[in-house]
């Protein structure tokens, strides 16, 4: 799901962003200061496996493959099962609140209603629904760079990844790849109709 871009003139947004692949989205997505022992490679099995998924869903617009009404129905009942089985094992957590986010290789920016009072340095884990059609997240280790109230009551927090592994590192590359192109084709769609 995109959304609008939010402009932000800061130097965090340039040490981010700045010569970088990025996308602006809407997803599930928080913050938690504090560091913690984590393992990267369920969040690089996921995003390589959600590759895989939408390489055959043919999420992509300019890759969209025909399929036959049986193969839209097994889909479509796979998603909600997915789903129930992504709410049933998180019953006891709390949501993620749904958050425009800017996003890189390099970190993502949270443009949140509320954000954790945290300094710049202080380090945390970063937790995203990276599909919306799929209940299960992925934690990435990041630090603090800044965080400033913007426009519109939004607060906007800049944060850094911090010593992805080489898997997850190129896992996440190819997620924002294809969540860029997707946006770029989705933005073609939009022109092509006005």
């Amino acid at each position: 799901m995109t959304s609008p871009i939010v402009l932000v003139e800061h130097p965090a947004e340039h040490a981010l962003f700045d010569g970088a692949l990025t996308c602006d989205v809407v997803l599930p997505a928080r913050f938690d200061a504090g560091q913690r022992a984590l393992m990267q490679a369920p969040s690089e099995a996921l995003l390589k496996g959600l590759a895989v998924a939408e390489d055959v869903r043919g999420d992509d617009p300019e890759e969209r493959k025909e399929s036959t009404p049986t193969q839209q129905r097994i889909e479509a009942k796979l998603d909600l099962v997915l789903s129930l089985l992504g709410r049933l094992s998180r019953r006891h957590e709390a949501a993620l609140p749904v958050t425009g986010l800017r996003w890189s290789h390099r970190g993502i920016r949270l443009d949140a209603a509320s954000l954790p009072a945290c300094a710049s340095g202080t380090p945390g884990i970063v937790t995203v629904q990276p599909a919306t059609w799929l209940s299960d997240q992925i934690e990435l280790p990041a630090t603090v760079l800044d965080h400033v109230e913007g426009s519109q009551g939004l607060f906007h927090l800049w944060l850094q990844f911090d010593a992805l592994n080489a898997g997850l590192a190129e896992a996440l590359d190819r997620h924002l790849f294809r969540l860029h192109r997707r946006q770029v084709a989705e933005a073609r769609q939009l022109a092509s109709r006005t």
